[in-house]
Protein backbone atom coordinates (compact mmCIF):
# COMPACT_ATOMS: atom_id res chain seq x y z
CA UNK A 1 0.00 0.00 0.00
CA UNK A 2 3.00 2.29 0.00
CA UNK A 3 2.42 5.29 -2.27
CA UNK A 4 -1.32 4.66 -2.45
CA UNK A 5 -3.92 7.09 -1.02
CA UNK A 6 -6.69 5.53 1.07
CA UNK A 7 -10.29 5.99 -0.12
CA UNK A 8 -13.23 6.87 2.16
CA UNK A 9 -16.99 6.67 1.91
CA UNK A 10 -19.69 7.72 4.35
CA UNK A 11 -20.08 5.31 7.25
CA UNK A 12 -23.33 5.14 9.15
CA UNK A 13 -22.86 2.35 11.67
CA UNK A 14 -20.34 -0.46 11.25
CA UNK A 15 -16.97 -0.30 9.47
CA UNK A 16 -17.13 -1.62 5.93
CA UNK A 17 -14.39 -3.73 4.33
CA UNK A 18 -13.72 -3.10 0.65
CA UNK A 19 -11.28 -4.56 -1.83
CA UNK A 20 -9.59 -1.79 -3.82
CA UNK A 21 -7.20 -2.32 -6.68
CA UNK A 22 -4.18 -0.04 -6.92
CA UNK A 23 -3.47 1.43 -10.37
CA UNK A 24 -0.13 -0.44 -10.43
CA UNK A 25 -1.82 -3.85 -10.11
CA UNK A 26 -1.11 -4.28 -6.48
CA UNK A 27 -2.37 -7.51 -4.98
CA UNK A 28 -5.82 -7.32 -3.49
CA UNK A 29 -5.99 -6.35 0.12
CA UNK A 30 -8.54 -5.61 2.75
CA UNK A 31 -9.03 -1.98 3.67
CA UNK A 32 -10.59 -1.08 6.99
CA UNK A 33 -12.18 2.40 6.81
CA UNK A 34 -11.72 4.68 9.79
CA UNK A 35 -14.33 5.09 12.46
CA UNK A 36 -17.18 7.64 12.01
CA UNK A 37 -15.56 10.03 14.49
CA UNK A 38 -12.30 10.04 12.56
CA UNK A 39 -14.04 10.24 9.22
CA UNK A 40 -15.94 13.32 10.34
CA UNK A 41 -12.73 15.32 10.31
CA UNK A 42 -12.63 14.83 6.57
CA UNK A 43 -16.31 14.74 5.68
CA UNK A 44 -17.58 17.82 7.53
CA UNK A 45 -15.56 20.39 5.51
CA UNK A 46 -16.50 18.57 2.30
CA UNK A 47 -20.15 18.49 3.29
CA UNK A 48 -20.10 22.23 4.07
CA UNK A 49 -18.57 22.97 0.67
CA UNK A 50 -21.27 21.08 -1.27
CA UNK A 51 -24.03 22.54 0.89
CA UNK A 52 -22.82 26.06 0.03
CA UNK A 53 -22.92 25.21 -3.69
CA UNK A 54 -26.50 23.90 -3.46
CA UNK A 55 -27.73 26.96 -1.50
CA UNK A 56 -26.12 29.34 -3.97
CA UNK A 57 -27.93 27.60 -6.82
CA UNK A 58 -31.24 28.28 -5.07
CA UNK A 59 -30.50 31.91 -4.28
CA UNK A 60 -28.75 32.87 -7.49
CA UNK A 61 -30.24 32.13 -10.94
CA UNK A 62 -28.18 30.36 -13.55
CA UNK A 63 -26.07 32.67 -15.65
CA UNK A 64 -28.01 31.69 -18.76
CA UNK A 65 -31.21 33.10 -17.21
CA UNK A 66 -29.91 36.46 -16.03
CA UNK A 67 -30.43 38.14 -19.40
CA UNK A 68 -34.21 37.57 -19.02
CA UNK A 69 -34.52 38.99 -15.49
CA UNK A 70 -35.32 42.49 -16.72
CA UNK A 71 -38.62 41.17 -18.05
CA UNK A 72 -39.77 40.21 -14.57
CA UNK A 73 -39.68 43.71 -13.08
CA UNK A 74 -37.43 46.68 -12.23
CA UNK A 75 -33.72 46.12 -12.31
CA UNK A 76 -32.31 44.85 -9.02
CA UNK A 77 -29.46 47.35 -9.07
CA UNK A 78 -31.45 50.51 -9.79
CA UNK A 79 -29.47 53.74 -9.50
CA UNK A 80 -30.23 56.06 -6.57
CA UNK A 81 -33.19 58.36 -7.13
CA UNK A 82 -31.13 61.55 -6.98
CA UNK A 83 -31.92 65.05 -5.77
CA UNK A 84 -34.85 65.64 -8.13
CA UNK A 85 -36.91 62.69 -6.90
CA UNK A 86 -35.94 63.35 -3.31
CA UNK A 87 -37.29 66.88 -3.73
CA UNK A 88 -40.34 65.69 -5.70
CA UNK A 89 -41.32 63.40 -2.84
CA UNK A 90 -40.89 66.05 -0.16
CA UNK A 91 -43.35 68.68 1.01
CA UNK A 92 -46.46 66.63 0.24
CA UNK A 93 -49.11 67.64 2.81
CA UNK A 94 -49.86 65.10 5.53
CA UNK A 95 -53.59 65.03 4.98
CA UNK A 96 -56.30 62.43 4.42
CA UNK A 97 -59.81 62.48 2.92
CA UNK A 98 -62.51 63.17 5.51
CA UNK A 99 -65.87 63.89 3.91
CA UNK A 100 -68.24 64.09 6.87
CA UNK A 101 -71.62 65.64 6.16
CA UNK A 102 -73.63 67.49 8.78
CA UNK A 103 -76.64 65.93 10.49
CA UNK A 104 -79.01 68.31 8.72
CA UNK A 105 -77.58 67.23 5.34
CA UNK A 106 -77.86 63.52 6.09
CA UNK A 107 -81.36 63.77 7.52
CA UNK A 108 -82.85 65.72 4.63
CA UNK A 109 -84.66 63.71 1.97
CA UNK A 110 -86.04 64.25 -1.51
CA UNK A 111 -89.62 65.40 -1.97
CA UNK A 112 -92.59 63.05 -1.97
CA UNK A 113 -93.26 63.81 -5.65
CA UNK A 114 -90.34 62.88 -7.87
CA UNK A 115 -89.21 65.75 -10.06
CA UNK A 116 -86.67 65.12 -12.78
CA UNK A 117 -83.74 67.15 -14.05
CA UNK A 118 -81.68 66.64 -17.22
CA UNK A 119 -78.26 68.19 -17.80
CA UNK A 120 -76.47 68.56 -21.13
CA UNK A 121 -72.71 69.00 -20.67
CA UNK A 122 -70.41 70.37 -23.36
CA UNK A 123 -66.73 70.75 -24.23
CA UNK A 124 -63.87 68.31 -23.83
CA UNK A 125 -63.77 65.50 -21.29
CA UNK A 126 -62.43 67.53 -18.37
CA UNK A 127 -64.78 70.42 -19.06
CA UNK A 128 -67.64 67.91 -19.05
CA UNK A 129 -66.44 66.47 -15.72
CA UNK A 130 -66.72 69.88 -14.09
CA UNK A 131 -70.26 70.34 -15.40
CA UNK A 132 -71.32 66.87 -14.24
CA UNK A 133 -70.13 67.77 -10.74
CA UNK A 134 -72.14 71.00 -10.78
CA UNK A 135 -75.21 69.21 -12.20
CA UNK A 136 -75.19 66.91 -9.16
CA UNK A 137 -74.94 69.96 -6.87
CA UNK A 138 -77.91 71.65 -8.57
CA UNK A 139 -79.96 68.43 -8.33
CA UNK A 140 -79.14 68.23 -4.61
CA UNK A 141 -80.19 71.86 -4.02
CA UNK A 142 -83.49 71.26 -5.84
CA UNK A 143 -84.08 67.77 -4.38
CA UNK A 144 -84.52 66.57 -7.94
CA UNK A 145 -83.89 63.18 -9.51
CA UNK A 146 -80.92 63.51 -11.89
CA UNK A 147 -81.03 61.71 -15.21
CA UNK A 148 -77.55 60.52 -16.24
CA UNK A 149 -76.04 63.61 -17.95
CA UNK A 150 -75.98 63.85 -21.73
CA UNK A 151 -72.56 64.46 -23.30
CA UNK A 152 -72.99 66.94 -26.13
CA UNK A 153 -71.07 66.09 -29.29
CA UNK A 154 -68.05 68.39 -29.40
CA UNK A 155 -67.81 70.35 -32.65
CA UNK A 156 -64.00 70.42 -32.50
CA UNK A 157 -63.34 66.80 -31.51
CA UNK A 158 -66.39 65.15 -33.07
CA UNK A 159 -66.56 62.53 -30.31
CA UNK A 160 -70.00 60.89 -30.02
CA UNK A 161 -69.23 58.99 -26.80
CA UNK A 162 -72.02 58.81 -24.24
CA UNK A 163 -71.73 58.98 -20.45
CA UNK A 164 -71.74 55.19 -20.12
CA UNK A 165 -69.01 54.78 -22.75
CA UNK A 166 -66.55 56.65 -20.52
CA UNK A 167 -67.82 56.55 -16.93
CA UNK A 168 -68.98 53.65 -14.78
CA UNK A 169 -72.73 54.41 -14.51
CA UNK A 170 -73.43 51.77 -11.85
CA UNK A 171 -70.65 53.08 -9.62
CA UNK A 172 -71.84 56.66 -10.14
CA UNK A 173 -75.38 55.82 -8.99
CA UNK A 174 -74.28 53.68 -6.06
CA UNK A 175 -71.78 56.22 -4.71
CA UNK A 176 -74.35 59.05 -4.77
CA UNK A 177 -77.39 57.08 -3.57
CA UNK A 178 -77.44 58.91 -0.21
CA UNK A 179 -76.99 62.34 -1.84
CA UNK A 180 -78.87 62.47 -5.15
CA UNK A 181 -81.11 59.92 -6.85
CA UNK A 182 -79.67 59.15 -10.29
CA UNK A 183 -81.51 57.25 -13.03
CA UNK A 184 -80.30 56.17 -16.45
CA UNK A 185 -83.42 57.37 -18.27
CA UNK A 186 -86.85 58.83 -17.71
CA UNK A 187 -89.56 56.41 -16.58
CA UNK A 188 -92.21 55.56 -19.16
CA UNK A 189 -94.70 57.82 -17.37
CA UNK A 190 -92.51 60.87 -18.10
CA UNK A 191 -91.37 60.22 -21.65
CA UNK A 192 -93.91 62.62 -23.14
CA UNK A 193 -93.57 65.28 -20.46
CA UNK A 194 -92.57 68.79 -21.46
CA UNK A 195 -88.89 69.79 -21.20
CA UNK A 196 -88.55 73.19 -19.55
CA UNK A 197 -85.30 75.01 -20.33
CA UNK A 198 -83.74 76.40 -17.16
CA UNK A 199 -82.92 80.13 -17.18
CA UNK A 200 -79.31 80.89 -18.09
CA UNK A 201 -77.13 80.67 -15.01
CA UNK A 202 -74.96 83.76 -14.37
CA UNK A 203 -71.37 83.52 -13.21
CA UNK A 204 -70.91 82.96 -9.49
CA UNK A 205 -74.51 81.78 -8.99
CA UNK A 206 -75.12 80.69 -5.41
CA UNK A 207 -77.48 78.27 -3.71
CA UNK A 208 -80.21 80.88 -3.23
CA UNK A 209 -80.09 81.92 -6.89
CA UNK A 210 -80.56 78.31 -7.97
CA UNK A 211 -83.56 77.84 -5.66
CA UNK A 212 -85.18 81.14 -6.59
CA UNK A 213 -84.88 80.60 -10.36
CA UNK A 214 -85.27 76.83 -10.76
CA UNK A 215 -87.61 75.45 -8.08
CA UNK A 216 -90.76 76.81 -9.70
CA UNK A 217 -89.69 75.28 -13.03
CA UNK A 218 -89.79 71.81 -11.53
CA UNK A 219 -93.17 70.13 -11.48
CA UNK A 220 -94.73 66.71 -11.84
CA UNK A 221 -95.70 67.65 -15.38
CA UNK A 222 -92.32 68.78 -16.70
CA UNK A 223 -88.59 68.00 -16.74
CA UNK A 224 -86.06 70.73 -16.01
CA UNK A 225 -83.40 70.95 -18.74
CA UNK A 226 -80.07 72.48 -17.68
CA UNK A 227 -77.63 73.66 -20.37
CA UNK A 228 -74.75 76.12 -20.78
CA UNK A 229 -73.74 76.24 -17.11
CA UNK A 230 -69.97 75.68 -17.45
CA UNK A 231 -68.08 77.39 -14.58
CA UNK A 232 -71.21 79.30 -13.52
CA UNK A 233 -71.88 77.84 -10.07
CA UNK A 234 -70.17 79.73 -7.23
CA UNK A 235 -67.14 78.29 -5.44
CA UNK A 236 -68.19 79.47 -1.98
CA UNK A 237 -71.15 77.17 -1.39
CA UNK A 238 -72.02 75.65 1.99
CA UNK A 239 -69.53 73.22 3.50
CA UNK A 240 -71.81 70.23 2.80
CA UNK A 241 -72.12 71.12 -0.88
CA UNK A 242 -68.37 71.61 -1.15
CA UNK A 243 -67.89 68.14 0.29
CA UNK A 244 -70.41 66.77 -2.19
CA UNK A 245 -68.34 68.29 -4.99
CA UNK A 246 -65.33 66.34 -3.75
CA UNK A 247 -67.38 63.16 -3.46
CA UNK A 248 -68.56 63.44 -7.06
CA UNK A 249 -65.16 64.42 -8.46
CA UNK A 250 -62.92 61.97 -6.60
CA UNK A 251 -65.20 59.06 -5.70
CA UNK A 252 -68.29 58.88 -7.94
CA UNK A 253 -66.80 59.74 -11.34
CA UNK A 254 -64.81 56.62 -12.18
CA UNK A 255 -63.88 55.66 -15.71
CA UNK A 256 -65.05 52.39 -17.21
CA UNK A 257 -63.05 49.38 -15.86
CA UNK A 258 -61.54 48.66 -19.30
CA UNK A 259 -60.20 52.24 -19.46
CA UNK A 260 -58.60 51.79 -16.02
CA UNK A 261 -57.10 48.49 -17.14
CA UNK A 262 -55.54 50.00 -20.27
CA UNK A 263 -54.25 53.02 -18.32
CA UNK A 264 -52.71 50.73 -15.69
CA UNK A 265 -50.77 48.96 -18.44
CA UNK A 266 -49.28 52.30 -19.47
CA UNK A 267 -48.51 53.16 -15.84
CA UNK A 268 -46.70 49.83 -15.45
CA UNK A 269 -44.64 50.44 -18.58
CA UNK A 270 -43.71 53.92 -17.41
CA UNK A 271 -42.71 52.56 -13.99
CA UNK A 272 -40.48 49.73 -15.22
CA UNK A 273 -37.28 51.64 -14.48
CA UNK A 274 -38.42 53.60 -11.44
CA UNK A 275 -40.59 56.69 -10.84
CA UNK A 276 -41.89 58.84 -13.66
CA UNK A 277 -43.28 62.35 -13.93
CA UNK A 278 -46.21 63.55 -16.03
CA UNK A 279 -46.56 66.72 -18.08
CA UNK A 280 -49.77 68.13 -19.48
CA UNK A 281 -48.57 69.96 -22.57
CA UNK A 282 -50.86 72.65 -23.95
CA UNK A 283 -49.20 73.07 -27.35
CA UNK A 284 -52.13 72.39 -29.68
CA UNK A 285 -53.05 74.88 -32.39
CA UNK A 286 -56.38 75.84 -30.82
CA UNK A 287 -54.60 76.62 -27.52
CA UNK A 288 -52.34 79.19 -29.20
CA UNK A 289 -55.36 80.65 -30.99
CA UNK A 290 -57.47 80.90 -27.84
CA UNK A 291 -54.74 82.30 -25.59
CA UNK A 292 -53.63 84.95 -28.10
CA UNK A 293 -49.99 83.90 -27.64
CA UNK A 294 -47.04 83.12 -29.91
CA UNK A 295 -45.93 79.50 -30.16
CA UNK A 296 -42.22 80.29 -30.30
CA UNK A 297 -41.85 78.41 -33.58
CA UNK A 298 -40.96 81.42 -35.72
CA UNK A 299 -42.65 84.13 -37.76
CA UNK A 300 -44.26 81.77 -40.25
CA UNK A 301 -45.98 79.83 -37.46
CA UNK A 302 -47.06 83.07 -35.79
CA UNK A 303 -48.72 84.21 -39.02
CA UNK A 304 -50.69 80.97 -39.24
CA UNK A 305 -51.99 81.46 -35.69
CA UNK A 306 -52.74 85.15 -36.31
CA UNK A 307 -54.77 84.35 -39.43
CA UNK A 308 -56.74 81.65 -37.60
CA UNK A 309 -57.44 84.02 -34.73
CA UNK A 310 -58.56 86.80 -37.08
CA UNK A 311 -61.00 84.46 -38.81
CA UNK A 312 -62.45 83.27 -35.47
CA UNK A 313 -62.25 86.20 -33.05
CA UNK A 314 -64.72 84.52 -30.70
CA UNK A 315 -62.03 81.96 -29.86
CA UNK A 316 -59.89 84.51 -28.04
CA UNK A 317 -61.02 83.86 -24.49
CA UNK A 318 -59.89 86.88 -22.44
CA UNK A 319 -58.14 90.26 -22.41
CA UNK A 320 -58.64 90.76 -26.11
CA UNK A 321 -56.81 94.10 -26.22
CA UNK A 322 -53.44 92.69 -25.12
CA UNK A 323 -50.80 91.88 -27.72
CA UNK A 324 -49.10 88.50 -27.77
CA UNK A 325 -45.97 90.07 -26.27
CA UNK A 326 -47.95 91.71 -23.45
CA UNK A 327 -49.66 88.43 -22.69
CA UNK A 328 -46.31 86.67 -22.53
CA UNK A 329 -44.85 89.21 -20.09
CA UNK A 330 -47.98 88.95 -17.93
CA UNK A 331 -47.51 85.18 -17.60
CA UNK A 332 -50.72 84.40 -19.50
CA UNK A 333 -49.19 82.11 -22.14
CA UNK A 334 -48.52 78.36 -22.06
CA UNK A 335 -44.91 77.36 -21.54
CA UNK A 336 -43.42 76.00 -24.77
CA UNK A 337 -41.12 72.98 -24.94
CA UNK A 338 -37.92 75.00 -24.53
CA UNK A 339 -39.25 76.81 -21.45
CA UNK A 340 -40.47 73.54 -19.90
CA UNK A 341 -37.03 72.03 -20.48
CA UNK A 342 -35.35 74.97 -18.73
CA UNK A 343 -37.77 74.76 -15.84
CA UNK A 344 -37.26 71.01 -15.35
CA UNK A 345 -33.50 71.51 -15.32
CA UNK A 346 -33.98 74.21 -12.72
CA UNK A 347 -35.94 71.76 -10.59
CA UNK A 348 -33.05 69.30 -10.82
CA UNK A 349 -34.45 66.77 -13.29
CA UNK A 350 -31.71 64.70 -14.92
CA UNK A 351 -31.45 63.65 -18.56
CA UNK A 352 -32.63 60.16 -17.54
CA UNK A 353 -35.90 61.37 -16.01
CA UNK A 354 -38.80 59.40 -17.46
CA UNK A 355 -41.58 61.74 -18.59
CA UNK A 356 -45.11 60.96 -19.74
CA UNK A 357 -46.66 63.82 -21.67
CA UNK A 358 -50.41 64.18 -22.10
CA UNK A 359 -52.18 66.32 -24.66
CA UNK A 360 -53.12 66.56 -28.30
CA UNK A 361 -50.89 66.88 -31.36
CA UNK A 362 -48.62 69.92 -30.86
CA UNK A 363 -48.84 72.75 -33.39
CA UNK A 364 -45.68 72.28 -35.44
CA UNK A 365 -45.53 68.51 -34.87
CA UNK A 366 -42.35 66.93 -33.58
CA UNK A 367 -40.43 70.16 -34.19
CA UNK A 368 -42.40 71.74 -31.34
CA UNK A 369 -41.28 68.95 -28.97
CA UNK A 370 -37.64 68.83 -30.05
CA UNK A 371 -36.26 71.31 -27.44
CA UNK A 372 -37.75 69.10 -24.71
CA UNK A 373 -36.91 65.72 -26.25
CA UNK A 374 -33.28 66.69 -26.91
CA UNK A 375 -32.76 67.35 -23.19
CA UNK A 376 -35.04 64.60 -21.88
CA UNK A 377 -34.93 61.72 -24.37
CA UNK A 378 -37.07 59.41 -22.21
CA UNK A 379 -40.21 61.26 -23.28
CA UNK A 380 -43.30 59.12 -23.86
CA UNK A 381 -46.99 59.49 -24.59
CA UNK A 382 -49.85 57.03 -25.07
CA UNK A 383 -49.03 56.44 -28.73
CA UNK A 384 -45.44 55.30 -28.28
CA UNK A 385 -46.25 53.33 -25.13
CA UNK A 386 -49.03 51.36 -26.82
CA UNK A 387 -48.43 47.92 -28.30
CA UNK A 388 -49.41 47.36 -31.96
CA UNK A 389 -53.19 47.56 -32.32
CA UNK A 390 -53.77 48.58 -28.68
CA UNK A 391 -55.24 51.99 -29.53
CA UNK A 392 -56.53 51.33 -33.05
CA UNK A 393 -60.19 51.29 -32.03
CA UNK A 394 -59.80 54.61 -30.16
CA UNK A 395 -58.49 56.76 -33.00
CA UNK A 396 -61.80 58.63 -33.24
CA UNK A 397 -62.48 58.64 -29.49
CA UNK A 398 -60.64 61.70 -28.13
CA UNK A 399 -62.63 61.65 -24.89
CA UNK A 400 -61.46 58.10 -24.14
CA UNK A 401 -57.89 59.05 -25.06
CA UNK A 402 -58.16 62.02 -22.70
CA UNK A 403 -59.35 59.63 -19.97
CA UNK A 404 -56.22 57.51 -20.52
CA UNK A 405 -54.03 60.60 -20.22
CA UNK A 406 -55.85 61.60 -17.04
CA UNK A 407 -55.26 58.24 -15.34
CA UNK A 408 -51.56 57.98 -16.26
CA UNK A 409 -50.97 61.56 -15.06
CA UNK A 410 -52.98 60.92 -11.88
CA UNK A 411 -50.76 58.00 -10.85
CA UNK A 412 -47.41 59.65 -11.65
CA UNK A 413 -44.99 60.53 -8.86
CA UNK A 414 -44.83 64.18 -9.97
CA UNK A 415 -47.14 66.26 -12.14
CA UNK A 416 -46.88 69.61 -13.89
CA UNK A 417 -48.95 71.40 -16.53
CA UNK A 418 -47.58 73.89 -19.04
CA UNK A 419 -50.77 75.95 -18.71
CA UNK A 420 -53.92 76.02 -16.61
CA UNK A 421 -57.22 74.45 -17.57
CA UNK A 422 -59.79 71.93 -16.40
CA UNK A 423 -57.52 68.90 -16.60
CA UNK A 424 -54.71 70.55 -14.64
CA UNK A 425 -57.13 71.73 -11.95
CA UNK A 426 -58.87 68.36 -11.66
CA UNK A 427 -55.60 66.46 -11.46
CA UNK A 428 -54.19 68.86 -8.90
CA UNK A 429 -57.09 68.25 -6.52
CA UNK A 430 -57.45 64.55 -7.32
CA UNK A 431 -53.75 63.84 -6.67
CA UNK A 432 -53.94 65.74 -3.38
CA UNK A 433 -57.05 63.80 -2.36
CA UNK A 434 -55.50 60.43 -3.24
CA UNK A 435 -52.08 61.27 -1.79
CA UNK A 436 -50.32 60.52 -5.07
CA UNK A 437 -47.51 63.05 -4.76
CA UNK A 438 -46.38 66.54 -5.56
CA UNK A 439 -47.58 68.75 -8.36
CA UNK A 440 -46.27 72.10 -9.52
CA UNK A 441 -48.17 75.08 -10.87
CA UNK A 442 -45.48 76.97 -12.82
CA UNK A 443 -45.22 80.62 -11.83
CA UNK A 444 -45.13 81.73 -15.44
CA UNK A 445 -44.87 85.43 -14.77
CA UNK A 446 -41.71 85.05 -12.67
CA UNK A 447 -40.31 82.44 -15.06
CA UNK A 448 -40.65 84.80 -18.03
CA UNK A 449 -38.74 87.50 -16.17
CA UNK A 450 -36.00 84.99 -15.33
CA UNK A 451 -35.72 83.75 -18.92
CA UNK A 452 -35.47 87.33 -20.23
CA UNK A 453 -32.84 88.37 -17.67
CA UNK A 454 -29.50 88.37 -19.52
CA UNK A 455 -27.46 89.21 -16.41
CA UNK A 456 -28.08 85.89 -14.66
CA UNK A 457 -25.99 82.79 -15.28
CA UNK A 458 -27.64 79.44 -15.98
CA UNK A 459 -26.75 78.33 -12.48
CA UNK A 460 -28.39 81.38 -10.92
CA UNK A 461 -31.53 80.89 -13.02
CA UNK A 462 -31.79 77.26 -11.94
CA UNK A 463 -31.39 78.22 -8.29
CA UNK A 464 -34.16 80.81 -8.54
CA UNK A 465 -36.47 78.38 -10.37
CA UNK A 466 -36.10 75.99 -7.45
CA UNK A 467 -36.72 78.76 -4.92
CA UNK A 468 -39.89 79.87 -6.70
CA UNK A 469 -41.39 76.38 -6.82
CA UNK A 470 -40.19 74.87 -3.55
CA UNK A 471 -43.54 75.25 -1.81
CA UNK A 472 -46.20 72.97 -3.29
CA UNK A 473 -49.35 74.88 -4.09
CA UNK A 474 -51.42 72.45 -2.04
CA UNK A 475 -49.36 72.69 1.14
CA UNK A 476 -50.99 72.40 4.53
CA UNK A 477 -51.14 76.19 4.77
CA UNK A 478 -54.25 75.81 2.59
CA UNK A 479 -55.97 74.47 5.69
CA UNK A 480 -56.18 77.99 7.01
CA UNK A 481 -56.37 80.41 4.09
CA UNK A 482 -58.44 81.17 1.02
CA UNK A 483 -61.19 78.63 1.61
CA UNK A 484 -63.32 80.00 -1.24
CA UNK A 485 -61.15 78.58 -3.98
CA UNK A 486 -62.37 75.86 -6.34
CA UNK A 487 -62.67 72.86 -4.04
CA UNK A 488 -62.05 70.41 -6.91
CA UNK A 489 -58.60 71.93 -7.38
CA UNK A 490 -58.04 72.63 -3.68
CA UNK A 491 -59.80 69.96 -1.58
CA UNK A 492 -58.07 71.24 1.55
CA UNK A 493 -59.68 72.17 4.00
CA UNK A 494 -63.28 71.24 3.10
CA UNK A 495 -62.66 67.61 2.17
CA UNK A 496 -59.42 66.72 3.93
CA UNK A 497 -58.03 66.61 7.47
CA UNK A 498 -54.54 66.51 8.92
CA UNK A 499 -53.15 63.02 9.44
CA UNK A 500 -52.44 62.05 13.00
CA UNK A 501 -48.75 61.86 13.81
Amino acid sequence: MSGASPSYISVIQKPIHLKLKHPKSLPPCKLLLPSPRRAGRYFLPLFAFFAFINISQVLLPPLACTKYLHRLGPRSHAPPLGEFWTWARSGVPRVRPCIQFSDSYRNSSEGKVKKYMMAVVSGGLNQQRQQIIDAVIVARILRAVLIVPVLQVNQIWGDESEFGDIFDVGHFKKTLKDDVAVVSSLPATHLMRRRVRAPAMPFNAGEEWVRHNYVHKLSRDSILLLKAFDSRLANNLTSDLQKLRCKVAFEALKFQPWIHELADRFVKRMSEEGPYMALHLRLEKDVWVRTGCSSGLGKKADLVIADERASKPQFLTSRTKLTAQERYHAGLCPLNAKEISRMLKGLGASKNTRIYWAGGEPFGGQKALEPLKSQFPQLFNKWNLARPGELDSLQQKPSVLAALDYEVCLKSQFFMASHGGNMASSLQGHRTYMGYGKHIRPNKKLLVHLFLNRTLSDGEIRKKIMEIHTESSDSTSSLYINQNRDVVAFPIPHCMCLKEA
